[in-house]
């Protein structure tokens, strides 16, 4: 298991950090990991999970 910072979830999604944060207060993107005081983080899985989601809606709409 593997955690991933703001800055790598950023590159693997190619959003920023406002999207993210956004989506996250939409309920359409996994939410962070509190790690620390002022630290979180997304599981590697989940955010994979959702790139794998928009990938298949993508492909339903074709």
């Amino acid at each position: 298991m593997k955690i991933y910072r703001l800055d790598q979830v950023m590159n693997a999604t190619g959003l920023a950090r406002s999207t993210i944060y956004k989506f996250i207060s939409q309920g359409t993107f996994p939410k962070p990991i509190p790690l620390g005081d002022r630290c979180v983080g997304w599981l590697e899985s989940e955010i994979l999970d959702w790139i794998m989601r928009k990938v298949e809606e993508r492909d339903s709409t074709t």
